[in-house]
């Protein structure tokens, strides 16, 4: 069995993450208006009480388990009884059908795979005839 590096594969496979490197700026004066904008918008989340992204994580992880309710249901407070294994042999092979009679001239093809059956002569003109 051949396993593959992780250098091979796509990054989205990665356990460690997705974390972005160090944000690069192109002069110092865009670094400080990012900073600035960032400053200010922590600021406006603090301001208007909204939840930090580490405390979110945090108060979900301390949250207790899941658990979903006891599914109920018709007879639930009866106690579960064992079906009764009964067989009763083997099952005999049904005959498959067959045409018999002798009223049925053959099948035609009306239009594509349109079979209908013929049962004169006048039928099986009439649909020679037609229009395809």
């Amino acid at each position: 069995m051949y396993y593959m590096t992780m250098h091979l594969m796509h990054p989205s496979l990665s356990m460690n993450g997705k974390r972005k490197g160090k944000t690069k700026f192109r002069n110092a004066e865009a670094a400080q208006k990012f900073r600035k904008a960032e400053a200010d918008w922590k600021e406006l989340k603090k301001k208007l009480g909204a939840v930090d992204d580490l405390k979110r994580q945090k108060r979900a992880l301390s949250a207790p388990a899941y658990v979903p309710p006891k599914l109920t249901y018709r007879g639930a407070e009866e106690p579960r009884l064992p079906s009764l294994n009964v067989t009763l042999g083997t099952c005999l092979k049904i005959e498959p059908l067959k045409y018999t009679g002798d009223r049925l001239l053959g099948i035609g093809i009306m239009h594509k795979s349109n079979l209908v059956p013929i049962f004169s002569e006048d039928e099986a003109r009439d649909i020679s005839s037609m229009r395809r």
